[in-house]
């Protein structure tokens, strides 16, 4: 009995020894947890008062780069939007680094169509909500007058002058988006994760009532007034591509796929002319080229990625809950003899090391010229990725005695946080891919049209297009073959298969069944409303 008091005694003085230790241990001031430096942190600085990188101020230098409030289209598409585009509250930081004002709240500004429709129809908006926007839908890719769709026409008129102020924005030269998180002060800074971007969104439904107001032009025979409003639809996506996050390339992308279908149809119904086709397809070559997804992996991603690593050694574990919560200040339990504790067990240079590295490789990859090659490498990259993170969660891991290691630590967390935080930018890269076969599709319509309006038919065979119509005939960027063309009755088909590689017979995503291809089809189908008025 004697001897097993002992023995407890001796585990409790232990344990109390240990206690001692790491009550010492995380008091005491110690060494920074990381290295700053290009090789780990990349952004060596500013430098706060405590020693860590202003993230914030680094990621909008690059992005601001030369470019002047005069020459930045985002300055007038926020003088179009108005102060609170989709009832968002800017910081005051945003705008100092917009160089520019916040919009006064009086103003004629953009009204969206749920802020229209709710005001106009009142009680009688949850009936007709769906067939309003089924044929706003419509209104975009099909030509329409003004007294078959009144409450589109109303909206229409109601927008005139931010649509002219964003026609202004569209023929500048230069896009710069600052990214601010929402909540930052000088003794906290949230993620990059959590800035703000209400004026992108915003902008799928600008794209959206150019292309009705095109194809209301249409209609009323104002063919040029119509091709006016895509090409600012172009040049306005082209701008959004630019910014620094993968939101921005997605609306810009997504906006540029809805100018394409309106244009199909502006080629069907205009009666265009060859010269007409010519003289519109070299003002499309001559935007600025589509922005590649490896600018937004290299630099915003990577930076984000980086200040994740940096805000976990300054607060802990419990930074990461700020993810996925909105606060005010710092997350709780993010100070005290827990988080001391943790941050000194840590050394966070191999984390910082390892994202770095499988950024720099996902580089190398995205800039592979050929598709299957390129797929090839990201695919091993990113199960290397799966692997290691996998590896990094188990318990096998856990009952390492590497684990009390602090650099072990790092090389961990770094496993873990970049399986968790890595953008799914492969699915990015298969959207950038479907805009520029959409592109190839698109400039083989026009050559066709020119063909149609010299010989009033399509060619028999794409070859008859070279070299008069067309430089080249382009193969399909996902076969690696020639696209598939075909007459049918007194107009054609031409597709692509598609992300997929299979051939869906010409069934594309609006198609019924749905399919994967690609799809040009003329005369254009006319849509079908979903639902009766």
């Amino acid at each position: 009995m004697a001897r097993r008091r002992r023995r407890i005694r001796k585990i409790l003085l232990g344990i109390l020894v240990l206690l001692l230790i790491g009550l010492l241990y995380a008091a005491w001031p110690g060494s920074s947890t990381f290295t700053v430096s290009p090789e780990t942190t990349y952004a060596t600085g500013p430098i706060d008062k405590e020693g860590y990188v202003d993230y914030v101020t680094a990621v909008n230098e690059r992005l601001r780069g030369n470019i002047k409030p005069e020459e930045n289209a985002n300055v007038l598409i926020w003088q179009a939007l108005g102060p609170h585009p989709e009832g968002a509250n800017m910081p005051a930081e945003y705008f100092e680094w917009l160089g520019a004002p916040q919009p006064s709240e009086a103003g004629e500004y953009w009204v969206s169509f749920i802020s229209f429709l709710t005001d106009h129809l009142k009680e009688d908006f949850p009936l007709r909500r769906d067939e309003l926007y089924d044929r706003e839908a419509r209104a975009m890719k099909w030509p329409w007058l003004l007294e078959d769709e009144p409450q589109i026409a109303e909206w229409l008129k109601l927008n005139q002058k931010p649509i002219a102020v964003i026609r202004e924005a569209s023929r500048r030269s230069e896009y710069f988006n600052p990214l601010v998180p929402k909540g930052r002060t000088e003794e906290w800074t949230p993620s990059l994760l959590s800035s703000l971007l209400p004026n992108v969104q915003l902008c799928r439904e600008v794209v959206a009532i150019l292309c009705i107001e095109a194809m209301l032009r249409l209609e009323q025979g104002n063919i040029e007034g119509a091709w006016e409003d895509l090409l600012t639809s172009h040049r306005l996506s082209r701008l959004l591509q630019r910014g620094g996050t993968l939101i921005e390339m997605l609306v810009g992308i997504a906006t540029e796929m809805i100018t394409v279908r309106a244009e199909l149809t502006l080629l069907d119904k205009g009666k265009v002319t060859s010269q007409q086709t010519v003289t519109w397809w070299r003002q499309i070559q001559g935007l600025p080229p589509m922005s590649p997804v490896v600018e937004k992996l290299e630099l915003t991603e990577r930076l984000t990625f980086l200040q994740t690593v940096m805000l976990m050694a300054r607060y802990g574990p419990a930074f990461l809950e700020s993810l996925t919560e909105s606060r005010g200040g710092p997350p709780p339990n993010s100070s005290g003899f827990r988080v001391r504790f943790f941050s000194h067990s840590v050394n966070y240079d191999p984390a910082f090391r390892y994202g770095n590295h499988c950024f720099d490789r996902l580089a190398v990859a995205l800039r592979l010229p050929d598709r299957g090659e390129r797929q090839n490498e990201i695919a091993g990259i990113i199960a290397e990725i799966k692997t290691r993170r996998t590896e990094a969660a188990s318990p096998e891991t856990f009952i390492k005695k590497e684990i009390w290691g602090p650099k072990f630590r790092g090389e961990k967390i770094g496993d873990i946080l970049v399986g968790l935080l890595l953008p799914a930018f492969n699915k990015l890269v298969d959207s950038a891919d479907r805009l520029e076969q959409t592109y190839r599709n698109l400039h083989l319509a026009f050559a066709l049209a020119a063909y149609h309006a010299d010989h009033h038919r399509y060619p028999e065979t794409l070859a008859e297009l070279a070299p008069k119509f067309i430089d080249k005939i382009p193969d399909d960027l996902f076969s690696g073959q020639p696209l598939i063309y075909r007459l049918e009755g007194d107009g054609y088909l031409l597709y692509s298969v598609g992300v997929n590689g299979i051939d869906d017979g010409g069934q594309g995503y609006d198609d019924d069944p749905k399919g994967d291809d690609l799809v040009v089809r003329m005369p254009v189908p006319e849509p079908k409303l979903k639902k009766a008025p």
